[in-house]
């Protein structure tokens, strides 16, 4: 799956995708929203939701290796790895 053909669909869409082909590799907190990072292949995404009202606001690619900086001190690389 190309982050093209993820972008191109709706966010249910893009939801259904993370469950069905994502890896959660981390989470973090930002302006009072829950933010968990999955592993897609060939990209990362975010999902963003509101923990007040469960509500998923936002759902993005993320094909910049840059845009992982906020997860770097959550990732354990050891856990990844199979031994």
């Amino acid at each position: 799956m190309s982050l093209t053909f993820f972008n191109t669909h709706t966010l249910a869409g893009r939801l259904e995708m993370i469950w069905a082909h994502g890896t959660f590799l981390a989470e973090r907190g930002r302006r009072g929203y829950h933010i968990e990072l999955y592993d897609m292949g060939g990209f990362f995404a975010e999902v963003w939701t509101n923990p007040e009202t469960n509500f998923i606001g936002l759902i993005r690619g993320l094909a910049s290796k840059r845009a992982l900086e906020p997860y770097t001190n959550k990732i354990d690389i050891l856990d990844m790895m199979c031994w």
